[in-house]
C-alpha cells in the first residue's frame, strides 16, 4: 500500500468522505497497541480490591484516550503535518525530550514486550522452552513481521489478534456470571478509601502510551492525508476505544466476580495474569485457562508488534527531519533505513536484558522520562491545536478543550506518584 494522497489520485480533496464501517482500521490498531498485559493486571486489581465501584473510572478513561486520538489525528488531516513536525514548531526542547525518550525508553519496554508476549507461550507449552527464549522468539517474530510487510496486511493481523483479545474477554466476563445490578451502581462516580491512586491509574493507564501519539501516522499510512478523511478518523477512533472500553469492562467484571468476592489477590506485574490463569482452571477447568493465555498472548504481542510498527515510523519522521538524505523522496515511512534501524533497537540490545537484571539507573531513567510523555502529549495537543498552526475550523472546541486539559492535569498527578514510586 502507498502513501498516495487524494490529490495524486485525481479525488476532490474537499469532498468528505462518507463515514463507512470498512475504512476502520488505524483506531483498532492504536487501541490494541495501548492495552497491554499491564493494563489488564491493573484492571483486574481495581476490581479485586474495589469490585464495581470503580466502573465509571473505566468508562471516563476510554473518553479521555478517544479525545486524546482524535487530537492527534485531527493535527496530521487539519495541518497536513506530522505531530513531531509540530512539536518541532514549539522549540528544540521537544527534539531533546523526544530523542531521549525514545532513546531510552525503546531499550527498556523492548524487553519488557518480549517477556509479557513469553509468559502465556511458556505457560501454554510448559518444559518446552526457557521463558527467555520464547521472549527472543516473540521479540524476533515481530522484527520479521514489521520489516517485511506493510501497513494493510499489518492492520488486518491486529484486528485478528484484537478479536481474539474481544472474544476471550467477553466470554471470561459472562462466564463468571456478573451482578449486572452492581456493576449498574458502580457507573456512580464514587471513591472508596484508598482508591484514589487506582482510579487515577484505571481512568490514566489503560490504553495510554505513546502509541496515541502514533495514531496520525497510521492514519496517514492508511492512505488519509486531509480533511475529506475527518469524519471517518473520528468514526474509526471512536468505535476503536468503545471496544476498549468493553474489553476492560469484561476484565474489571473478572477482577469483582472471581477475585474479589473470594478475597484473592494477584501477583503484581505481568505475572498477575499467570496466578489468573490457575483460578481459572481451578474454578472453569484446563480449556477456560487455556483459552485466557490465548487472549494474555494476543494482548501483548498486539503491543509488542503495535509499538515495533508505529514507534519506529515516529522515529523515522524525526530522523527525516534532521537528515532529509537518510530517505530519498517517495520512499514509504516504513521502508526507510531510519524505520528499519529502530525496529533493530527495540529487538536487539533489549534482548540483552531478558538476561540480566535491569541496571538500577536505566530503571530510574525509563521511569521518569516515561511518566513524563502523557503530560507532553495530551498538553502539547492542546497548544498546537489551540494556535495558528491549525487552520481555524480544526483548533479545538470547548468539549476538547477541556477533555484535554483535563486529561493532562490527570497524567500530571499521574506522572508525579509514578515518580515518587520510583526506587530511588
Amino acid at each position: 500500500m502507498t502513501d498516495t494522497t487524494e490529490e495524486e489520485a485525481g479525488t476532490p480533496v474537499s469532498r468528505p468522505r462518507k463515514s463507512s464501517w470498512r475504512h476502520i482500521g488505524p483506531g483498532i490498531v492504536v487501541a490494541a497497541t495501548g492495552v497491554g498485559a499491564g493494563d489488564l493486571v491493573a484492571t483486574l486489581i481495581a476490581g479485586s480490591k474495589f469490585g464495581y465501584t470503580l466502573l465509571w473510572a473505566a468508562v471516563i478513561g476510554c473518553l479521555v484516550k478517544i479525545s486524546l486520538a482524535e487530537a492527534a489525528g485531527r493535527w496530521h488531516l487539519a495541518t497536513g503535518r506530522t505531530l513531531f513536525d509540530g512539536w518541532r514548531s514549539l522549540g528544540s526542547w521537544t527534539t531533546v525530550y523526544f530523542a531521549v525518550y525514545v532513546t531510552v525508553w525503546g531499550f527498556v519496554y523492548g524487553a519488557a514486550a518480549m517477556s509479557s508476549s513469553a509468559l502465556p507461550l511458556a505457560a501454554l507449552f510448559p518444559d518446552s522452552m526457557d521463558l527467555k527464549w520464547w521472549g527472543v522468539l516473540c521479540g524476533l517474530v515481530g522484527l520479521v513481521f514489521v520489516w517485511f510487510n506493510r501497513y494493510a496486511v499489518f492492520e488486518k493481523v491486529m484486528t485478528v489478534l484484537v478479536g481474539v483479545m474481544f472474544v476471550v474477554t467477553v466470554y471470561l466476563a459472562v462466564r463468571v456470571t456478573p451482578n449486572l445490578g452492581d456493576a449498574l451502581a458502580g457507573l456512580v462516580p464514587v471513591l472508596p478509601d484508598g482508591s484514589l491512586i487506582y482510579t487515577l491509574g484505571l481512568i490514566g493507564g489503560v490504553g495510554g502510551t505513546i502509541t496515541l501519539a502514533a495514531y496520525g501516522y497510521w492514519v496517514n499510512a492508511k492512505g488519509w492525508h486531509n480533511t475529506s478523511w475527518m469524519k471517518v478518523m473520528r468514526l474509526d477512533n471512536r468505535v476503536a476505544y468503545i471496544t476498549t472500553g468493553i474489553f476492560v469492562v469484561a476484565m474489571l467484571f473478572v477482577g469483582a466476580e472471581l477475585l474479589h468476592s473470594a478475597g484473592i489477590a494477584l501477583a503484581k506485574g505481568d505475572k498477575g495474569l499467570l496466578d489468573l490463569a490457575d483460578i481459572l482452571a481451578d474454578r472453569y477447568g484446563t480449556a477456560t485457562a487455556k483459552l485466557f493465555l490465548v487472549g494474555f498472548f494476543a494482548t501483548s504481542f498486539t503491543s509488542l508488534i503495535g509499538v515495533w510498527h508505529g514507534v519506529s515510523l515516529m522515529f523515522a519522521d524525526f530522523v527525516s527531519h534532521y537528515r532529509p538524505s537518510v530517505a530519498p523522496a517517495g520512499t514509504p515511512r516504513d521502508k526507510t533505513p531510519a524505520f528499519r534501524a529502530y525496529l533493530l533497537w527495540l529487538t536487539f540490545p533489549p534482548i540483552a536484558l531478558l538476561f540480566l537484571d535491569q541496571p538500577f539507573g536505566l530503571v530510574i531513567v525509563y521511569g521518569v522520562i516515561g511518566a513524563f510523555f502523557m503530560p507532553f502529549l495530551a498538553l502539547t495537543l492542546v497548544w498546537l491545536l489551540n494556535s495558528p498552526r491549525t487552520p481555524r475550523e480544526w483548533r479545538n472546541g470547548v468539549l476538547s478543550n477541556v477533555m484535554l486539559a483535563a486529561a493532562g492535569l490527570l497524567f500530571v498527578v499521574l506522572c508525579v506518584q509514578q515518580v515518587r514510586e520510583l526506587p530511588w
